[in-house]
């Protein structure tokens, strides 16, 4: 059978516009997937610089959510449709595990940090944090602002350590809880505080705030930051983005802001 050279010539040129239409379809269609990120708030700059890294791969689009874990994890229980869960503590990710709300097999271990004493940052001191501490004489009739200790993961570890170095029931009367770090950092940033006890990432983005001291990591819980899958948001683009934040490139935003990657 003989075949018209021009009719083959046309052939191939509708394979070739073909392969270029639905390869275009693709990466439109992977491009429309959204993945919504529950993040605990002290992930701020970190969530949203690789979500924008993961967008402009043509990987998906990425919706965050920022405020404490506790909420966030409420917000979930309550229906709220997120596909990806990161909290500021392990209790939150076990208060979702248990109620079934995450995909068990996707949760792992994603990041650490250090907690820090704040000052504002024309503040003249160092604090050496040790049992004992005069923490109560420093503050004076003024309050410490950290987060609210019932609920928020921040001020929970706070609680903790203070605990441990003997100061907690000199200083409890004295605090101003904030619904999550970010808020607590806030109110030394504005100067309604003279100290306040955020996460050393939240601290290293203000530069109207300075670190007086350091607490040593034996006087808490160790600071871990869980992530899982959302039990029915387990989409492929949400697959991807877990996958994302456990690339070297991920790795490198995380440590200039601060992080230890797990």
């Amino acid at each position: 059978m003989r075949i018209n050279r021009s009719t083959a010539k046309w052939s191939v040129a509708t394979a070739i516009a073909a392969a270029i239409l639905f390869s275009g379809f693709l990466g439109s269609a992977r491009a429309a997937e959204a993945v919504t990120v529950f993040a605990a708030a002290s992930l701020t700059n970190a969530i949203t610089d690789l979500g924008n890294m993961f967008a402009g791969k043509g990987a998906g689009n990425i919706t965050s959510s920022f405020a404490a874990s506790s909420a966030l994890a409420k917000q979930i229980e309550n229906g709220a449709s997120a596909n990806l869960f990161i909290s500021a503590d392990e209790e939150w990710m076990n208060y979702l595990s248990e109620k079934r709300l995450i995909v068990p097999e996707s949760r792992f271990n994603l990041l650490g940090n250090r907690m820090v004493l704040i000052a504002p940052a024309d503040a003249n001191l160092k604090v050496d944090i040790k049992p004992g501490f005069p923490l109560a004489q420093l503050l004076g009739n003024s309050r410490l602002s950290t987060g609210d200790p019932d609920h928020v993961p921040v001020g929970k570890y706070a609680k903790r350590a203070l605990e441990k170095l003997g100061v907690w029931t000199s200083v409890e009367g004295k605090l101003a809880r904030a619904d999550n770090a970010r808020a607590a950092l806030a109110l030394v940033e504005r100067g309604e505080c003279p100290f306040g006890i955020v996460y050393a990432t939240d601290a290293a983005i203000s530069k109207k705030v300075k670190v007086v001291g350091t607490f040593p990591e034996v006087t808490h819980p160790p600071i871990t930051y869980p992530a899982a899958l959302v039990s029915g948001k387990n989409t492929p683009a949400a697959r991807s983005f877990v996958e994302f934040l456990k690339t070297p490139d991920a790795k490198v935003v995380f440590e200039k802001f601060g992080f230890t990657v797990r």
